[in-house]
């Protein structure tokens, strides 16, 4: 995987140069999905690169490309290059995402060259959100990128990828203006740089420390991170905020929600698809999702985490009601209060 922090840094350029090399050893390579953008330096370097052609799909009316998945099973080369990994497919594709079309020539013995910004990494969201004020929609769940047997880092300044900009090579002039106001600004690039120098760093030593992951010494001292998750929809960035402290931990991962006692028929119906959403949400992310009945929820909470040896809990706050003055206390505190030897994360949400 090619990654950088956003368009233009060099990353499908990067990509076409070493699957250049590998044709040159002698290496079944085929282009399965490339997207130039006009860039005339980066067209230059797919010649002498067999392409696969695209698979045309009718969409209200129009017809649009995607990449021929079943074309290159069907071709079988050894290596497929497969720009915009985070893509969203067309409706109608036999899968939603292009991450997944990947997966599949992967399961066929095809290995793959991709490439993606930092900020479709679903564990990220939030963080760039807030950075940028731009909500990216394409994203992609994090252990799809961690199964990357290499992630290398396409690094450019902000102010010499800015400098691009203006001269007109990653976009049209009147794009470019548009893009260097709003989204390229220098200090969302500068942010969104250090997101992506973080992770490839992160990844690196993850590498370098799977080795020994297994000793009995590293087990015995394992983090293990409990998410509690209600029907709030907050709860999609406390499940995103556990998760990524959780990866940077090597720590194992459960999401919890206390159900009331009389079980899933007790919840009201948006209460519960609302949960069964985030339940979805966790269990996309790979992380270990139960639930549990009971008419106190802190104690459940605490219970659970006894049991299951949980080192950290992370926790929604919310404002407390006026009856809470009166009685024991909100939730967080009650679980702060029966769990003494536990580390409590209470993360507020984000307003603007």
């Amino acid at each position: 995987m090619y990654l950088g922090y956003a368009a233009g840094v060099g990353k499908t350029y990067q990509m076409l140069e070493d699957a250049q090399e590998l044709r040159r050893r002698g290496i079944d390579v085929v282009v399965g999905y490339f997207e130039p953008h006009g860039r005339q330096e980066t067209i230059a370097r797919i010649e002498g690169l067999e392409a696969i052609p695209r698979k045309i799909i009718e969409y209200r009316g129009t017809r649009l490309e995607e990449m021929d998945t079943g074309a290159i099973l069907r071709r079988r080369p050894a290596v497929a290059v497969v720009d915009e990994f985070a893509h969203t497919n067309v409706p109608g594709s036999e899968r939603a995402k292009r991450w997944e079309d990947v997966r599949i020539l992967l399961d066929a013995g095809i290995d793959v060259l991709t490439t993606m910004n930092v900020q479709h990494l679903e564990s990220l969201n939030d963080q760039v959100r807030d950075v940028t004020g731009v909500r990216v929609r394409e994203t992609v769940p994090d252990w799809v990128v961690d199964e990357a047997d290499e992630v290398r880092l396409i690094d450019l300044t902000p102010r010499a990828l800015r400098h691009r900009l203006e001269r007109g090579v990653v976009y049209s002039s009147d794009k470019a203006r548009q893009a260097m106001e709003h989204f390229f600004t220098e200090s969302n690039l500068a942010a969104l740089r250090e997101l992506a120098l973080r992770y490839a760093a992160h990844e690196v030593e993850g590498k370098l420390e799977s080795s020994v992951e297994n000793g009995e010494a590293g087990s015995a001292s394992r983090e293990r991170i409990l998410i509690c998750v209600t029907g709030n929809p907050f709860s999609a960035s406390l499940i995103r905020r556990g998760k990524r402290v959780a990866d940077y931990l090597r720590a194992d991962c459960m999401a919890l929600h206390v159900l009331p006692e009389g079980g899933w028929t007790s919840l009201p119906a948006g209460v519960r698809e609302a949960v069964e959403r985030h339940i979805h949400f966790a269990r996309n992310l790979r992380i270990e999702m139960h639930t549990v009945a009971g008419g106190e929820v802190a104690r459940a909470i605490a219970a659970f985490a006894r049991t299951h040896q949980i080192t950290q809990i992370f926790l929604g706050r919310s404002a407390p009601r006026r009856w809470f003055r009166l009685g024991r206390g909100t939730v967080v505190q009650r679980v702060v209060r029966l769990s003494s030897n536990t580390q409590i994360t209470i993360v507020a949400q984000r307003r603007r």
